[in-house]
């Protein structure tokens, strides 16, 4: 219980506020949601962040001040991980290969590939 108090005179109790209740519960919704991730209520800067739990080089932390804006930048980073972890096949890499090399070829004046 919180309360104010001074030598000499009565314990008066005060009312606890709750800042952004209803952000802060959605925090605690998309936490339980998104297994991989900690998510937080920042009150002061009014933001929700997320932290991935997987382990990899360099820590995951996304942010925005929505929370289903959160929830898309946790989803991209997840797309960004199975990426990066899937194995590439033989197949796939030569598409990628002729793919890469019609987009990002050189182009003369006349606008043709060089």
């Amino acid at each position: 219980m919180t309360g104010r108090h001074r030598d000499g005179l009565p314990y008066a109790p005060v009312y606890r506020r709750v800042w952004d209740g209803p952000a802060r519960a959605e925090a605690e919704r998309i936490n339980l949601a998104w297994a991989d991730w900690t998510v937080l209520y920042s009150l002061g800067r009014r933001s929700f962040y997320a932290m991935a739990s997987w382990d990899g080089p360099r820590p995951v932390i996304v942010e925005d001040s929505t929370s289903e804006g959160l929830e898309e930048r946790m989803r991209e980073a997840e797309m960004i991980r199975a990426i990066r972890l899937a194995p590439p096949s033989l197949a796939r890499r030569g598409r990628l290969t002729s793919k890469v090399a019609r987009v990002g070829g050189r182009r003369s004046p006349g606008g043709r590939a060089a």
